[in-house]
C-alpha cells in the first residue's frame, strides 16, 4: 500500500495490498475505510498487521493514528470497540474518495493527500463526538441484507437529493417495500425518510449561502421549495434564522 507520513503521530496507507514497512505512531489505532457498497469503517483498537492485512486484496484507506492524539482531538476518551464498523457518513464519503482518487502528479498529491487524511481523521472523530455515526449492524428484527438496503437508500438521499425523490421511488431502488424501510430507516437512523431528505437538501443550502452568491429564492428552488416562503420557514425551523440573516451574519463573520 501506498503511505503518507502524515506526523509522528499518524501514518496513512492507501491501495491494495500488504502494508509494507512503515514507521507507525506510538500505541497506535486504525480506522479501515473499505469502498464497498456502501462504504464503511471499522475501528481497530489496537492497530495490529496481521488484523489490518486480513482484507488486502481490497482497495482501502487506513488511518494509523497515535490513540493520544485522538482523544486529544475528540476531547474525550476514545470509547469505540475494537471491531465497531460504521457507514462513513455522507460528506466523510467525499473525503475518503477524494484520497484514494487523487490524480495529481506526485510532488502535489502527496500534501493533497496528507491534508484529507487530517481533514477525514478530524471528521470521523467529530462525527463520533455528536453522535453521528451509524452502526453497520442493526436492530435484531433486520437482516444484515436488509441493513445493507436502508443504508443504500441513505446513499440515495445523500446523493441523488436534488432529484423527485419519494418513499415508493426509493424503496424500490434500494429492493425493499415501504413498509420495511420506512420502520428500518427509523431504527437505524432515528428520523423518517422524509425527515433525512429535508435535512440534505437544508444542509446543502446553507453551504450554498455560505459559499455562493446566488439568490436566496434560487438556492430554495433548488432545494426543492416550490417558493421563498415555504423555504424560508424550513430553514428557519431547521436553523433558528432566515436564510437571508444566516447568509449576513456568516458574511459578517
Amino acid at each position: 500500500m501506498e503511505a503518507i507520513d502524515v506526523s509522528p503521530e499518524m501514518l496513512t496507507l492507501v491501495g491494495t495490498g500488504v502494508l509494507g514497512e512503515h514507521r507507525w505512531p506510538p500505541s497506535p489505532v486504525a480506522f479501515e475505510i473499505d469502498f464497498g457498497n456502501p462504504i464503511r469503517f471499522r475501528f481497530h483498537h489496537s492497530a495490529k498487521r496481521a488484523a489490518l492485512e486480513t482484507r488486502c486484496n481490497d482497495v482501502r484507506v487506513v488511518l494509523i493514528v497515535d490513540r493520544a492524539a485522538c482523544d486529544r482531538l475528540l476531547g474525550s476518551e476514545l470509547d469505540l470497540g475494537d471491531g465497531d464498523t460504521f457507514f462513513l457518513p455522507t460528506e466523510l464519503r467525499a473525503i475518503a474518495l477524494a484520497i484514494r482518487e487523487c490524480g495529481l502528479p506526485e510532488a502535489a498529491a502527496t500534501p493533497y493527500r496528507l491534508a484529507k487524511s487530517i481533514e477525514l481523521l478530524c471528521e470521523i472523530l467529530s462525527a463520533k463526538r455528536e453522535d453521528r455515526l451509524t452502526a453497520s449492524t442493526g436492530p435484531a428484527s433486520l437482516s444484515q441484507l436488509d441493513i445493507h438496503r436502508i443504508a443504500a437508500a441513505r446513499q440515495i438521499i445523500d446523493e441523488q437529493w436534488t432529484e423527485k425523490l419519494t418513499l415508493d421511488r426509493i424503496a424500490r431502488r434500494c429492493g425493499l417495500n415501504r413498509s420495511k424501510l420506512s420502520r428500518g430507516f427509523r431504527q437505524i437512523y432515528r428520523c423518517t425518510v422524509s425527515e433525512a431528505l429535508v435535512e440534505r437538501r437544508l444542509a446543502e443550502a446553507r453551504r450554498q449561502l455560505i459559499a455562493t452568491d446566488l439568490p436566496v429564492s434560487l438556492i430554495g428552488y433548488r432545494s426543492g421549495y416550490l417558493n421563498n416562503a415555504s423555504f424560508t420557514r424550513a430553514f428557519g425551523r431547521r436553523f433558528g434564522q432566515s436564510p437571508t440573516d444566516f447568509r449576513a451574519c456568516a458574511v459578517a463573520a
